[in-house]
């Protein structure tokens, strides 16, 4: 005889009831352990320390710095201009020997490979110098011509120093190199004027001046210009003297004390009168030492 389930009762009929055990098993909390939240934290911190880096740049770098660093990340130091070679952006999408749209006469022909506008001129700042491979045919002549401004420029400071007529003058004589050429600035003060007030004749201190210079420019194979200029004080009747014709008059003056002295006619390239426009005070047109005339020894083209 079968026996009777310990859970049933006596004298019952009823199935055991069925017992149901519900396991529960613990995930790996990849919601918080995962590595999602890694990348994002990694990306965040990596933001950060470019924010502050930037600003250390900004606190620690000065303007022209600051400036560098932009054009390294956005270069604004080439511009492709649509009249170019290349047309706007790199080659504007054509070929390189695609005909360029510099203005040209009828002659002449280009592609944007190798183009040359019609007006453009070479001279001593074409090129890439002494060390480059495109060299000024004038480059020889143009250092001849430096070591010549050199010993002229000692020379004339050396006799302006040891003669005693001149030692009044020295401070009104300045030597300024140009892309021209030496510059010799024959600068008024509010002591002494090259000229009789408002007229072009040479006080004899600045006549003597000139003379001297003359001697020591002759033997020079330079082209001479000449350029004078005033102050911007007016005169009591414009019509009959103006700053334009004193300027002009005064830088004719010095040509033919410089003639004089031995300077021949066909060296001279310009001379020229600009009244006030170039101030060398600028903050005071009125200044005498505004008052003044350049004789600049040109550097020699092509010869």
């Amino acid at each position: 005889m079968a026996s009777r389930p310990a859970s049933a009762k006596p004298g019952s009929n009823q199935p055991p009831k069925v017992i149901i055990v519900k396991k529960v098993v613990a995930g790996d909390h990849g919601g918080h352990h995962g590595g999602a939240w890694k990348v994002a934290y990694a990306d965040f911190v990596t933001a950060m320390m470019a924010f502050f880096l930037l600003l250390w740049l900004l606190g620690a770098t000065t303007e022209k710095q600051r400036k560098a660093l932009a054009d390294y990340f956005a270069p604004t130091l080439v511009e492709f201009r649509t009249n170019s070679a290349g047309s706007n952006g790199l080659l504007g999408g054509s070929s390189v020997v695609d005909q360029e749209n510099y203005p040209h006469k009828a002659s002449q022909l280009g592609t944007r490979s190798l183009s040359v506008p019609a007006a453009a001129q070479g001279g001593p700042d074409a090129g890439t110098g002494d060390k480059g491979a495109l060299k000024s045919p004038n480059a020889k002549s143009e250092q001849e011509d430096q070591r010549n401004f050199k010993r002229l420029r000692e020379k004339l400071a050396t006799r302006l120093g040891s003669d005693p007529n001149f030692s009044r003058l020295r401070k009104n004589v300045r030597f300024v190199p140009t892309r021209e050429g030496l510059r010799i600035d024959l600068v008024d003060d509010a002591d002494f004027s090259m000229f009789a007030l408002g007229t072009t004749a040479l006080r004899p201190e600045a006549a003597a001046l000139i003379a001297e210079i003359a001697e020591m420019v002759a033997p020079l194979p330079n082209q001479i210009a000449i350029r004078g200029h005033t102050d911007s004080l007016p005169y009591g009747d414009p019509a009959t003297m103006n700053n334009w014709m004193l300027s002009s008059g005064r830088a004719e003056a010095t040509r033919r004390k410089l003639q004089m002295g031995g300077v021949l006619d066909r060296r001279y390239d310009r001379i020229e009168g600009v009244a006030d426009r170039e101030p060398y005070v600028l903050k005071d047109p009125a200044d005498p030492r505004n008052r003044r005339v350049s004789i600049t020894l040109l550097y020699r083209q092509g010869r």
